[in-house]
């Protein structure tokens, strides 16, 4: 397997428990909106931090289960010429769009939300301005964390798909199938 082999698993185990985590952020935020609802409509008892929490939860499942998303070949992608192709065509355009446009991409998204999102809020202590809100720069740090882990598969993905074109073996590292999205 080797190093590189190595790490790209490794990539992929942490994101797929980061995806797990994910997954029970939403059902702990479907029970946090539930349970704001009863409060507040049949108890008459109102609070803005269930409603920061839920938000809050949602966003960070969707930030970290986009890295989880890639490593499972389901992001979105223009499929006129992909599919087409044969496996060696489509480990092209993967790396291609791996290299030139995720990447980049990912690590220009981190870097301005470290700088222009998450850090100015940490040094001020930002606070939500509703009574009774949560910190802010908590979820702020979620974005390019997200990023990161986002560009980390990345680097996962542009190594398997260098170990396949390499591998004179038929099996795959890496998931091609793409299926078409429903229309």
């Amino acid at each position: 397997m080797g190093f590189w082999g190595a790490l790209s698993k490794g990539i992929d185990r942490i994101n797929q428990l980061l995806a797990k985590l994910a997954s029970w952020m939403i059902l702990l935020s479907c029970i946090v909106s539930a349970l704001n609802a009863l409060l507040r409509y049949g108890l008459d008892i109102s609070n803005n931090w269930p409603l920061e929490l839920q938000w809050y939860l949602f966003a960070a499942a969707v930030m970290l289960s986009a890295s989880y998303t890639l490593k499972r070949n389901e992001h979105v992608r223009v499929d006129l010429i992909y599919l087409q192709l044969s496996d060696r065509g489509r480990i092209y355009i993967d790396l291609f769009g791996l290299i030139l446009f995720l990447m980049p991409a990912c690590l220009l998204f981190m870097w301005l939300s470290w700088t222009s999102l998450f850090y100015p809020s940490w040094l001020i202590s930002e606070h939500s301005l509703n009574a009774g809100g949560l910190l802010r720069y908590p979820i702020k740090f979620i974005v390019p964390f997200g990023f990161f882990m986002l560009s980390l598969q990345g680097v996962s993905e542009i190594i398997k798909r260098l170990g396949m074109l390499k591998s004179k073996d038929t099996l795959p590292l890496a998931d091609l199938d793409y299926e078409k999205p429903m229309q």
